[in-house]
């Protein structure tokens, strides 16, 4: 398995934040830990690069519920949730990956197998 050698690290390179925490304290508080910060600015448009990076995890759980079953929680045990889980995953996987090789094809330096 690929990684680096020693006790997992726990506290993260880097943190990702909204314009309400850009303030010098936040960032002083943040490298004083030796975590760097990247907070977005107030008074720069929205979707200026931050947005990329944060939005891909409320995405990813958007698509998740919209399976009714994920989204309101019926089984009691945590194994069957689990399962459909990983089973939408596998679906949203799927979506993405076949919608990517469709905007894709005839573009130069781009190889599909399709």
């Amino acid at each position: 398995m690929a990684g680096t050698v020693g006790r997992p690290r726990r506290r993260p390179d880097a943190l990702l934040a909204d314009r309400g925490y850009d303030h010098d304290k936040y960032r002083r508080l943040l490298w004083q830990r030796g975590i760097r910060p990247v907070i977005a600015e107030r008074g720069t448009e929205h979707g200026s690069g931050l947005g990329i990076f944060r939005y891909v995890v409320e995405r990813t759980i958007a698509w998740l519920h919209g399976f009714r079953r994920l989204r309101i929680r019926w089984e009691r045990r945590d194994d069957i949730h689990e399962a459909f889980l990983g089973l939408a995953t596998c679906l949203i996987t799927t979506a993405t990956s076949n919608a990517f090789v469709r905007t894709s094809k005839g573009l130069p330096g781009i190889n599909t197998l399709v």
